[in-house]
């Protein structure tokens, strides 16, 4: 698991994911869904942790295990699948597309741990770091991809990856 605050940084990350990639289909930067898409990408950043917590009881302890339900990679790639085709068909589509980005950055910043997350039925890691270690590589990786993605989109591939054509093979 990464730290509090690396799931603040990689939301934002998804926030701006989000908001590159509903901007270009949406129609533009001034749409309002971009800003709707990129506030939720930051509270999906958080939300596999706080959805586990019951808000309605007193004690706000978890109502189920830790890294179970709500850390389902499933789950969040069929709303990030859904509310993707529906982007400029639902007012809906667009904050929900940036929750399931953010929801997603957060099992990928969770992946690394050795308690892993359940992508299918069980859990996987990639064991390479304990919870909080290594925090810095996971926000740099998001932010990496949150430049090249938003790049990509908003620019038409002016920055993606233009030099890979340049490559010879064989």
């Amino acid at each position: 698991m990464a730290s509090s605050k690396a799931h603040h940084a990689t939301g934002f990350a998804a926030g701006v994911i989000a908001a590159a990639i509903v901007a270009h289909i949406g129609g533009g930067p001034l749409h309002p869904g971009v800003l709707l898409s990129f506030i939720a990408g930051v509270a999906g950043g958080t939300a596999p942790d706080w959805l586990e917590v019951a808000w309605w009881s007193r004690a706000r302890r978890l109502w189920i295990t830790h890294r179970t339900l709500t850390h389902w990679g499933i789950g969040w790639l069929a709303l990030l699948a859904v509310s993707y085709h529906a982007l400029g068909h639902s007012v809906y589509a667009a904050p929900a597309f940036g929750f399931a980005c953010g929801g997603l950055m957060h099992l990928l910043a969770d992946w690394p741990n050795p308690l892993g997350v359940p992508w299918i039925a069980g859990r996987h890691s990639l064991n390479l770091w304990n919870s909080g270690r290594c925090d810095l590589i996971i926000v740099a990786a998001s932010w990496a991809a949150a430049w090249f993605i938003s790049a990509h989109v908003g620019l038409h591939g002016a920055y993606g990856l233009p030099w890979l054509r340049h490559l010879r093979v064989g």
